[in-house]
């Protein structure tokens, strides 16, 4: 991995990390206003729920879950969703979808009066759950991304920083009360 003084970039022809692993996810469309990038999403997940490292959340964002490899994998497996960035435990980037496109990571949601953060936001997945405490790595590498797309899209900053639970309260709890936001810089 990556010194932690290093930049991360974000190329200005694809909207993709220079650092990150790119795996295309078909989730994913075009903004209706491709300037309109506004909001930053964080996210938690891990699949199987509460195992890491594994290669769930990549099918899942690339439609290719194994309903029989999991129970939890046979209730989900029809979803259609992705985030534009994974952020492992280890640090480890993988990005989905470029930046200037419609990743489906917010669903039915709500921010300052906007409906539909999809349109305007960028989701990063962090590799966790909602209890357990996320790891000093995924931190660093999660503000690093942020410097790097507060450079890239002057609409951001930490005004524009939100939890999927602030766009989606009572439907989505993530990322969780172990996410540590005083850890994050913007």
């Amino acid at each position: 991995m990556p010194q932690a003084h290093t930049a991360i970039e974000i190329d200005s022809r694809t909207h993709c990390l220079n650092e990150a692993r790119f795996i295309p996810s078909p989730n994913a469309d075009d903004r209706p206003d491709a300037s309109d990038i506004s909001l930053v999403v964080i996210h938690g997940i891990s699949l199987p729920p509460g195992q890491f490292q594994t290669e769930g959340v990549t099918q899942l964002f690339t439609n290719a879950l194994d309903p029989w490899e999991h129970p939890y994998y046979a209730e989900i497996q029809d979803l259609k969703v992705s985030s534009h960035l994974f952020i492992r435990r280890d640090g480890e980037l993988i990005q989905y979808v470029p930046f200037n496109r419609r990743a489906w990571h917010a669903g039915q949601s709500q921010w300052q009066g906007r409906t539909g953060c999809n349109d305007f936001a960028i989701g990063i997945e962090l590799e966790g759950t909602d209890t357990l405490a996320y790891d000093p790595r995924q931190y660093r590498q999660l503000n690093r991304v942020l410097a790097a797309l507060g450079r890239a899209y002057p609409r951001l900053s930490n005004r524009c920083l939100v939890g999927h639970s602030d766009i989606a309260p009572g439907r989505k709890t993530d990322p969780g009360e172990a996410f540590d936001w005083s850890q994050v810089t913007f």
